[in-house]
């Protein structure tokens, strides 16, 4: 038994809205532990959406509607899904009375487009709208097939699905278990590499560990079917410990952490501060940092220095090794690490510059090199060299040189702790 997730509405297909819903759904079908498979968007298309019910309906037993339940011409779901199965359209007085309720609360009149609303397949049962003008349907047309529809507003099917979606498919049978997740990030290791030392967990039958790869990080998700959240968390437990004593360092956090949430956990239990001195990566690194509330306690600043004489008046870097070496040097990340450092007094000073495109690269210095420096206790300073290659594009090579930073100051904060 499982369900298949169907959305409605060209919008979605032209990339006009963001598909939010079908997340939701299918995040909401893990803690019933109703497993899915499929998830279809189709446009405003009566034809196209009969061809996506016959499909689904061959694989799926409880089909999942969000979209097209609006009072204007193109909304079909409900016309279409009765004419699928060969029943007719019946106003409900119910929905009519509880339309014209909702426009006279905001002072307005219902339309003659809105009675559209009302016409739901005979046999079925109406899935309330609290907020809303568009109802939904629960229906069981055939034995085996569940149909449930949901207006395509977020916040309307949210609230349906919670109030009245979830006890039905309870009362049905389902939710007697869940699917619970818990998800590792790495950071420093490319996932065919990580995939290659955790190979023998891909074949454990419950939990089950899949990979996940994407913007420079790495990730593990291992899910587990079970009774309860507290069952589904013993049996990952174990799982979980060894897959984070194979990853070594390369392991930084789960679930909701980022590199910046961790290392502001890691300063603020030695009592550290940082500063940061940022070139290609224009305050993003910055931004990343203070993105977790309370970042205050650790991190006191930074300094954009994009052009040269902001780098030599604002953090002391040495205009002749600008001249010698050029921006783009170990030499240049070291003195900008060490200059932010000392100007603001923290206890480490992180930096980048680095040349990530489209234009700008040499041959000696192509797109996508970057130089990270790091200054610490001690006068301890050093860099290192990236090269992150053109074809990751401007917006991912700062993405990634910035978390890469970040990365290589958490590891020097295990090291010290």
């Amino acid at each position: 038994m499982s369900a298949e997730i169907i959305c409605v509405g060209t919008e979605l297909l032209l990339g006009d809205i963001l598909n939010s819903n079908s997340q939701y759904l299918a995040q909401q079908l893990a803690q019933l532990g109703i497993p899915h498979y499929y998830q279809t968007v189709v446009g405003d298309n009566p034809e196209r959406l009969k061809q996506v019910i016959e499909i689904a309906i061959s694989r799926a037993q409880i089909l999942i509607f969000t979209g097209g339940l609006g009072p204007t011409p193109d909304d079909l779901t409900c016309e279409t899904i009765a004419d699928f199965f060969g029943v007719p359209l019946i106003e409900r007085p119910e929905i009519i009375a509880d339309i014209t309720k909702k426009f006279a609360q905001r002072g307005r009149i219902m339309t003659p487009t809105n009675r559209k609303q009302a016409l739901i397949p005979q046999g079925a049962d109406i899935l309330p709208n609290p907020s809303g003008t568009a109802p939904g349907i629960i229906w069981q047309p055939r034995p085996n097939v569940t149909i449930l529809t949901f207006p395509g507003v977020p916040s309307e099917m949210h609230q349906m699905w919670s109030e009245t979606a979830v006890p039905f498919l309870k009362n049905q049978g389902w939710g007697k278990e869940i699917i619970y997740s818990r998800s590792l990030k790495f950071w420093g290791i490319g996932e065919s590499a990580l995939a290659e030392k955790v190979a023998p967990y891909f074949n454990l039958p419950n939990p089950t560990v899949a990979p996940y790869a994407g913007k420079g990080e790495v990730r593990l998700r291992i899910s587990a079917k079970a009774p309860t959240k507290e069952v589904a968390e013993a049996l990952i437990s174990p799982v979980e410990k060894q897959l984070k004593d194979i990853a070594g360092w390369d392991y930084y956090g789960a679930d909701d952490d980022t590199l910046a949430a961790v290392i502001g956990r890691l300063l603020s239990a030695n009592t550290q501060t940082i500063s940061v001195a940022e070139s290609c990566t224009g305050g993003g690194l910055g931004q990343m940092l203070t993105d977790s509330s309370g970042s205050s306690d650790y991190f006191w600043g930074g300094v954009i220095a994009y052009d040269n004489s902001a780098k030599v008046r604002l953090l002391g870097v040495n205009p002749e090794d600008l001249d010698k070496f050029g921006a783009v040097s170990a030499t240049v990340a070291q003195q900008m690490a060490t200059g932010v450092k000392n100007r603001l007094s923290t206890t480490w000073g992180l930096s980048i510059t680095g040349i990530a495109g489209p234009t700008g690269g040499t041959d000696t210095k192509p797109v996508g090199l970057v130089y990270i420096g790091l200054a610490g206790p001690q006068d301890q300073v050093t860099s290192f060299e990236y090269r992150f290659g053109a074809m990751r594009g401007r917006a991912l090579i700062r993405h990634v040189s910035a978390n890469t930073a970040l990365d290589l100051l958490r590891r020097k904060l295990i090291i010290k702790i």
